[in-house]
């Protein structure tokens, strides 16, 4: 008679160290939250003080929160300032920036990463040798070649040295890298032209990416200061962020409603910046959020 089986029971698994997770969390909280707070500071100090007056101002200790609310910066701001052409300006050269680089950059992103030709390995090379030059060493160059084509004081000379960037190029590629050959044989086999492939099938794969450079080019197009301030003589060509350094040191204005006044135009300045992320944060978060997963 055969001695009864038994079958060995696995022991038990040790308990997690829940009490660990539970001070963790807290804590990780509290230091983003600070974190947050002290990078948020500076913003908010500028937006509140866009609505203070001048006493609030040049109050000593300073103050937070108005004792009182005013419009009044905003509306010295456009008197003494022809705000309305300064942001148009902005507007037109930020706009034209990013619509050419969203172009150019995708364009030759899918070059680099779907089509076979020679000496891509080495126009990539130098797109990657690019991205290691230091912007501040262009700017003699530009401005020379700008000269000599009679580009200053113009909006063409604003917009064509950063019509394509380096980064843009390299974003799209690597973006465009993850989107399956098959897709793009099958298209071609259905009798689908590059042009075709190139609008119709890779650009809407490539949305993230596409919000991503969005946000970068406007952000860094809206607020780029020393360009605009070398290639522009004629103050109705001025963007917003010369015309605001040119107030600052304009030495005719007052102290307290002056800086008022600054407060106002560089919350205008901020603005556009903010609702463009905001519309585009969805495609921006998925962006990186891929780029990450590469």
């Amino acid at each position: 008679m055969s001695a009864p089986t038994t079958t060995a029971r696995p022991a038990p698994a040790q308990d997690r160290p829940v009490g660990r997770g539970r001070v963790r969390t807290p804590l990780l909280y509290t230091v983003a939250s600070l974190g947050l707070l002290v990078m948020s500071a500076p913003f908010l100090w500028m937006a509140l003080s866009a609505f203070k007056t001048r006493r609030d101002l040049t109050a000593s200790p300073p103050v937070w929160i108005p004792s009182e609310w005013t419009l009044s910066n905003f509306g010295a701001l456009l008197d003494q300032l022809d705000m309305p052409r300064y942001f148009l300006n902005s507007l037109i050269v930020a706009v034209l920036v990013t619509l050419c680089n969203l172009l150019f950059c995708s364009m030759l992103g899918y070059a680099l990463a779907k089509l076979e030709f020679t000496g891509r390995s080495k126009v990539f090379g130098v797109v990657l040798a690019a991205l290691m030059v230091p912007g501040n060493l262009l700017i003699l160059p530009l401005y020379v070649l700008m000269t000599k084509l009679g580009l200053i004081d113009t909006y063409a000379g604003l917009v064509l040295p950063f019509a394509a960037g380096a980064f843009g190029v390299f974003l799209m590629r690597q973006f465009m890298q993850s989107i399956p050959d098959e897709l793009l044989e099958a298209a071609r086999i259905d009798g689908a032209g590059e042009w075709y492939i190139f609008w119709r099938i890779v650009l809407p794969l490539v949305k993230p990416a596409l919000a991503t450079l969005t946000i970068f080019t406007f952000l860094g197009s809206w607020n780029n200061f020393v360009w605009p301030l070398i290639a522009t003589n004629d103050p109705d060509k001025y963007t917003l962020p010369v015309a605001l350094a040119t107030f600052a040191n304009d030495p005719n204005r007052t102290v307290g409603g002056g800086n008022g006044m600054l407060m106002a135009g560089s919350l205008l300045v901020v603005l556009p910046v903010l609702l463009v992320f905001v519309v585009l944060q969805r495609h921006f978060t998925q962006g990186i959020a891929t780029a990450g997963l590469k």
